[in-house]
């Protein structure tokens, strides 16, 4: 495997700030896998259906292409709550893990977040991240991000929300929120967006010395 960054986490903890600016760092094409289910959620409702209807959510996942995703539609409060929906279903997490496999496993390396990459996606990655921060501070991250795009919602339904994610994603049967074995925990709770930066490039700093150190004879002095 090339320099894999797996990068996961639960919501605004952060982990999409950390991926984006390691992407920049390394040079590395990045992929926000929690967009995928955004999409697939935003496809089921504008097609009438519910986000909790497998057989939708399937139908939408099958469908996607990285192409068609519209960042403005997927960033509402409303897709973030079908994203965790249709996440819950295993035949939905099932036909999108080829396509997120494929982004990990091109030449040269990636760097994909989300919740499940570096136990399913990407379980060989070299260097893993679990970023968290406490509810309430997610909430207010994610509460003062939706003030800026125009929606108007009481600080304590965000809380509600985020908690509600949490349960449903650690508590689901296919592929849940869990922290790899061999992933560093970044707890950003009480840090800057920089300082979070900081110390995931330390992370992936050490992780990648590791892995150039591991390489077989002849690779070590590759990327």
């Amino acid at each position: 495997m090339d320099f894999v960054i797996a990068v996961d986490g639960p919501a605004a903890s952060g982990k999409g700030t950390v991926a984006s600016g390691l992407a920049q760092i390394y040079c590395l094409p990045y992929l926000d896998t929690g967009a995928l289910y955004r999409a697939v959620g935003v496809a089921v409702v504008a097609a009438g259906g519910l986000p909790s209807d497998p057989e939708a959510a399937l139908r939408a996942a099958r469908a996607l292409k990285l192409a068609d995703i519209d960042p403005e539609a997927i960033r509402t409060g409303a897709a973030g709550e079908a994203a965790s929906q249709v996440g819950a279903h295993p035949q939905v997490r099932a036909a999108l893990l080829d396509l997120q496999r494929g982004f990990a496993g091109q030449s040269g390396g990636a760097v994909l977040d989300g919740r499940d990459i570096g136990t399913v996606i990407a379980p060989g990655a070299p260097a893993k991240l679990f970023v968290t921060a406490a509810p309430e501070v997610r909430a207010e991250r994610r509460w003062k991000q939706l003030k800026e795009q125009g929606e108007d919602i009481p600080f304590e339904a965000v809380l509600d929300d985020i908690r509600r994610r949490d349960e449903r994603d650690s508590g689901r049967a296919a592929a849940p929120l869990v922290r790899a074995d061999d992933a560093v925990l970044l707890d950003t709770s009480t840090m800057s967006i920089s300082a979070a930066a900081d110390a995931a490039r330390r992370i992936v700093e050490a992780a990648r010395a590791r892995w150039l150190t591991n390489r077989p004879d002849g690779e070590s002095n590759r990327a």
